[in-house]
């Protein structure tokens, strides 16, 4: 069984976290004025997600928990949180 490599967390100026996931990207939130990264429920992701990475939901969150805890930034799982697959055809979620 081939393991897929780590999900890639990199925070970008305009309060987005740009994570690489498999050669392709997506964006979610990330709070500049008390440092936060917001993740959007697993419904809510898999409602917008295109579908390579509609069932990735439990491996992005698993890799942006470990990523959270070692940048010391809290991390948000709600409904109202937004990710962004801008170079596929879905708008956000």
């Amino acid at each position: 069984m081939t393991t897929s490599a780590k999900v890639q967390f990199q925070p970008r100026w305009k309060e987005e976290l740009v994570c690489t996931m498999d050669e392709r990207c997506f964006i979610i939130e990330l709070t500049m004025g008390i440092l936060t990264v917001y993740f959007p429920t697993r419904p809510k992701w898999e409602a917008g997600a295109p579908d390579w990475a509609k069932h990735q939901w439990e491996r992005v969150k698993e890799d942006l928990v470990v990523w959270c805890k070692a940048e010391h930034i809290p991390l948000r799982i709600q409904d109202d949180a937004w990710v962004d697959f801008p170079w596929d055809n879905k708008s956000s979620a």
